[in-house]
């Protein structure tokens, strides 16, 4: 089997959210000593892509996304120890939540399952979460993110709260922050002084990807 075949077992066992091929696959490239990095952008990264393109259309649903979601882990699990350390590939660190009021989950659970799948370490502290909840986690994983989601109008000021307050306490510039929910848009974030915005799950692992790139780069 070729290298490209392997990759493309690799891409459709994870959009199968087959555990155990996926697995299978990951092991056969590291036997052929195939790059670690390569087969996971090109087979588990491009398969989370596919499955985020069907959510979108209503191809499938969010347990499947779940179940392709642990797939990828799987597979991560047997590739990521083989990448040397100067190839280390980080996607990067998210904690997620739904902002105090708001006990709105499903969408954010979409998100926390697409950002696994695309190779993100993530930290979901649940739904109506407090401002001092989000800044301790962030603060205990070393966060490069903090997600924001607010479904509900009446909601939406925790996620300025969140802003202020990292402000006040001089460790705005430790974190980007990313807003998203019903009751967002671009606008509010902009006013909010919010680093990111995304209207779907799809959009979000786009604008925490290029949120990363820019803090690495910064």
């Amino acid at each position: 089997m070729s290298e490209e075949e392997l990759f493309k077992r690799l891409r459709e066992a994870v959009i199968a959210g087959n555990e155990e091929a996926v697995i299978k696959a990951a092991r056969e490239v590291v036997e052929k000593r195939l790059d670690p990095v390569e087969a996971i952008e090109k087979g588990l990264s491009a398969g989370a892509t596919v499955l985020g393109e069907k959510f979108e259309k209503l191809e499938i649903y969010l347990p499947d996304l779940m179940v392709a979601a642990d797939a990828m882990k799987a597979g991560l699990d047997v590739l990521l120890p083989r990448i040397p350390k100067d190839k280390a590939l980080e996607k990067g660190t998210v904690v997620i939540g739904t902002v105090k009021g708001d006990i709105h989950d499903v969408g954010k659970n979409i998100v926390v399952a697409l950002l696994k799948a695309n190779g993100f370490n993530v930290h979901d502290v649940g739904a109506d979460v407090p401002v001092s909840k989000f800044i301790e986690k962030a603060d205990e994983v070393r966060a490069d993110i903090i997600a924001l989601s607010a479904l509900m109008t009446s909601t939406m000021g925790v996620q300025k709260d969140v802003v202020d307050y990292l402000k006040d306490v001089g460790k705005r510039e430790r974190f980007s922050i990313m807003v998203g929910g019903g009751a967002t848009t671009q606008e509010w974030a902009d006013e909010i002084d919010a680093d990111g915005y995304a209207e779907t799950a799809s959009e979000a692992v786009k604008v925490a990807s290029k949120l990363i790139e820019r803090r690495r780069s910064a």
